[in-house]
């Protein structure tokens, strides 16, 4: 039906005095004995638009009052009553959906955890209309500033033999019935669809590295699967990752390209969602425009893996998980180096390489590779990345020593045959940037459906 977005309605001066038709659902209703007030939302902006109705000449339905109705509603557009923006004088309305009195979205019981029981309308409220309009700005911004640098956008496979972070944590992809009798896993997986074990990918970097050593620089932008049986506000199963990966590239290109996105995808969040941003600082984070303007103006930190355990282990009493070299560091560690030493974002480089990946490029030292994750002052770790190992013979040294089957990596080591070249790159979680640019503290509040451990609902 021929319509006019509510954004639009609210904000065009221009249309004061025209007729128009808007559409969306009832969020508020009031009344007094002359007249009568709606409040419309259609999802195209956080500000609601308020429907007068003279009740002297025109009856509204006791269905069209009641919340979660759809309704379509002609009339005229005049400057509001009070502040700015414009409202609608109704001159016909018509229920298009009706709904009934036990609609669960009621302000009593809107609860974060209680909404997260019902993702199919929770939608509807405005902190996850907010939250879904960031996430779209962003994903947008990501995809121009790759754009404008000259990256090329390839997608890359979803179902794959190879585990790209080596630690067996894929979910399997199988045609077999779950009775399927075999006498070993190998009859098993050859009588599969693919003849081999398939499994959802955890990352397409790999695949991205092969694409990398063609074009020079490209990026990835999509879903990510990760069977790690982790229940925590900051792990999905399902989840969207943006991971570029650049030829030529050692280790301090690899910083100094995340800190220059993840400064771009911040300022167009303020700039294109300043209705959302205040609004999120008034409820959900008080503060965050000011955080996230600071961000936006830092020179961030680089601090060695090495320096920052020193750092750490001089506060270990402070500390639930103490740390000693060779500790991975965990969420309370992120923190504090960033909110209680730094006071701003902080690249911790060069870790121990038992605790990292098998692909990254192992430092003179023997004992460190070129890795990097990048830590933010109150969510802890948003990226992490590599110079990744050009070298033939220590990348199957690497892989040897974690008993890593080659035969499934062979195309991955032909790379360091056939012209290898230094390259790195790193990966962003969507999830945990919407998180930390919007102040939501649980990662399924973030994502439409979340899929975690016993959840896929």
């Amino acid at each position: 039906m021929k319509h006019l977005d509510i954004s639009e309605a609210l904000t065009d001066q221009t249309l004061r005095g025209q007729t128009a038709v808007v559409c969306g659902w009832v969020r508020t209703y009031r009344e007094s004995a002359q007249v009568a007030f709606l409040e419309l939302s259609d999802g195209s902006s956080l500000p609601r638009l308020q429907v007068v109705v003279d009740k002297s000449k025109l009856d509204v339905s006791a269905e069209c009052t009641k919340l979660g109705a759809a309704l379509a509603v002609r009339g005229t557009l005049v400057g509001a009553y009070k502040g700015e923006g414009n409202e609608l004088n109704a001159e016909r309305i018509t229920l298009i959906g009706a709904c009934p009195a036990e609609y669960p979205i009621q302000k009593k019981r809107t609860t974060l955890d209680f909404l997260r029981t019902i993702p199919h309308l929770r939608l509807r409220t405005n902190t996850f209309q907010a939250v879904f309009r960031v996430r779209s700005v962003a994903a947008q911004a990501i995809h121009r500033y790759f754009h404008a640098h000259g990256y090329y956008y390839v997608n890359t496979p979803l179902i794959t033999a190879s585990d790209c972070e080596g630690a067996g944590e894929m979910f399997r992809v199988t045609t077999r019935p779950w009775d399927a009798k075999a006498a070993s896993a190998e009859e098993y997986y050859k009588n599969d669809f693919f003849g081999v074990k398939a499994g959802l990918s955890v990352s397409g970097q790999l695949e991205g590295e092969v694409a990398a050593m063609a074009l020079g620089k490209i990026y990835t932008f999509g879903p990510s699967f990760r069977a790690e049986n982790s229940n925590t506000t900051r792990h999905l199963a399902e989840f969207w990752h943006i991971e570029p990966e650049i030829a030529f590239a050692e280790l301090p290109d690899v910083i100094e390209i995340a800190e220059d996105l993840l400064k771009y995808l911040i300022n167009a969040v303020l700039e294109e969602c300043p209705e959302e941003l205040k609004f999120f600082d008034s409820f959900v984070e008080k503060g965050l425009i000011e955080k996230l303007t600071h961000v936006a103006g830092s020179d961030f930190a680089v601090c060695t893996y090495t320096d920052a355990i020193g750092i750490l282990e001089k506060e270990n009493a402070r500390f639930q998980f103490p740390v000693h070299w060779g500790s991975d560091l965990q969420s309370e560690h992120e923190k504090y180096l960033t909110e209680k030493v730094f006071g701003r974002p902080v690249f911790v480089t060069d870790y121990p390489k038992e605790i990292k990946s098998f692909y990254m490029k192992q430092n003179a030292d023997g004992k460190t590779v070129a890795a990097t994750d990048l830590l933010v002052p109150g969510i802890g770790e948003i990226i992490g990345g590599s110079e990744r190992e050009a070298d033939y013979g220590k990348l199957v040294a690497a892989m040897d020593a974690r008993k890593m089957d080659k035969s499934a990596y062979k195309q991955y080591l032909d790379l360091r045959i056939f012209g290898s070249v230094p390259h790195g790159g790193f990966g962003l979680g969507f999830e945990r940037f919407v998180m930390y640019v919007t102040g939501m503290e649980n990662i399924r509040d973030v994502t439409l459906f979340p899929r975690s451990v016993k959840n896929i609902m």
